[in-house]
């Protein structure tokens, strides 16, 4: 794993020196996810003859209350780590839970278009086409990162040694005992393989866009059944990947983003349902 990919300085500034300055994977790579996403939808603003410039104003908006959300939801979902290091789990550069960002950052934007007048379901659609490549564009700053969004081990080619991440095996499993209760005096070594979930969730999302752009947005669908439909793709991807992901289990053996996601897809699919009976009473 690459947490930090390189150190710029150190700089001279007006005589002050300055760093050398780290530019961490997880960083880059979200922010390539934001920038990725704010292009993607400044085109589909622009096949909807709406302001494409909307789209840098909404992906601030987005960056800051969705890295908000994704946080509170993280420290909700891993309580017992925020008890044993309440600063270190707040203030780490890694630790964001997609759906907490998703729910606070869709909240905040809905509420910006409504207060610009804008067509808030003609937006939204593009966000849908966005956000599914965001969203892997992300999570591969997760896996460069090895920040503990990886999966359970495995004896997989494929399974990743994550031992020079943020967050190695050894600590990563410490809360889980059906896991170290396998291995001698129950820790986990380091350099156990284990799936890559990040890089899992990354081609899921890379294909579910290409889904969405080569075929769904050239539909003559109603306003909103695009982000539907992304609401059905994404919680359907997350909740599979989930089963091989090292998070607690609340509540008929799933983890919260798993009963987070039967919501959104249950929301979603009835979403579908209701615009296509629109549909055929309009025909």
């Amino acid at each position: 794993m690459i947490p930090i990919l390189f150190k710029i300085g150190p700089l001279n500034i007006f005589g002050f020196q300055i760093g050398p300055i780290p530019i961490y994977s997880f960083g880059l790579m979200l922010g390539i996810g934001f920038l990725l996403g704010s292009y993607i939808l400044s085109l589909e603003l622009k096949r909807k003859k709406i302001d494409p410039n909307l789209a840098s104003n909404i992906t601030i908006i987005a960056l800051l209350f969705g890295i908000a959300g994704a946080k509170l939801f993280h420290l909700i979902e891993n309580w017992e780590m925020f008890l044993r290091a309440p600063l270190e789990a707040t203030f780490s550069a890694g630790g964001l839970t997609w759906y907490g960002g998703l729910i606070i950052g869709m909240t905040a934007i809905i509420l910006y278009l409504r207060a610009k007048k804008v067509p808030v379901l003609k937006v939204i659609d593009g966000l849908g086409v966005a956000l599914i490549l965001a969203y892997g564009v992300a999570r591969l700053g997760c896996h460069l990162a090895g920040d503990g969004d990886y999966g359970m081990p495995t004896n997989l080619p494929w399974g990743t040694n994550y031992e020079n991440g943020t967050y190695p095996p050894s600590r990563a499993f410490a809360i889980f005992p059906e896991v170290t209760s396998q291995y001698p005096n129950g820790i986990v070594p380091d350099n156990t393989p284990c799936h890559p979930t990040p890089v899992y969730e990354m081609i899921l999302g890379v294909l579910g866009f290409l889904l969405m752009w080569k075929y769904f947005r050239k539909q003559n669908y109603p306003d909103g059944m695009l982000f539907a439909i992304y609401l059905v793709m994404s919680s359907l991807f997350r909740f599979s990947i989930e089963f091989l992901r090292l998070n607690p289990r609340l509540l008929w053996g799933l983890s919260e983003a798993q009963l987070i996601g039967i919501v959104l897809f249950a929301l979603g699919v009835g979403w579908i349902l209701l615009l296509r009976k629109k549909m055929a009473t309009a025909s």
